[in-house]
């Protein structure tokens, strides 16, 4: 899972100048630390971190959604 975390947090930075400073886990959550372009509001970065984060868990860990 550790790595997923780390590729799918790559592929955002990529995709849309969004920064992870610091990414933190607990045992059913994880915490970030971002830094973005002037462009984004936070609610947009929030928003778009958390969208595209889940559906990449959910497509390369199917198990998680069983758990939910």
């Amino acid at each position: 899972m550790n790595s997923s975390i780390i590729l799918i947090c790559s592929e955002i930075e990529i995709r849309y100048d969004i920064y992870f400073i610091e990414v933190g886990l607990d045992e059913n959550h994880v915490h970030f630390l971002i830094q973005s372009v002037l462009m984004y509001s936070p609610k947009q970065i929030v928003k778009t971190v958390k969208s595209i984060f889940s559906r990449e868990v959910f497509r390369l860990h199917p198990e998680v959604k069983e758990q939910l």
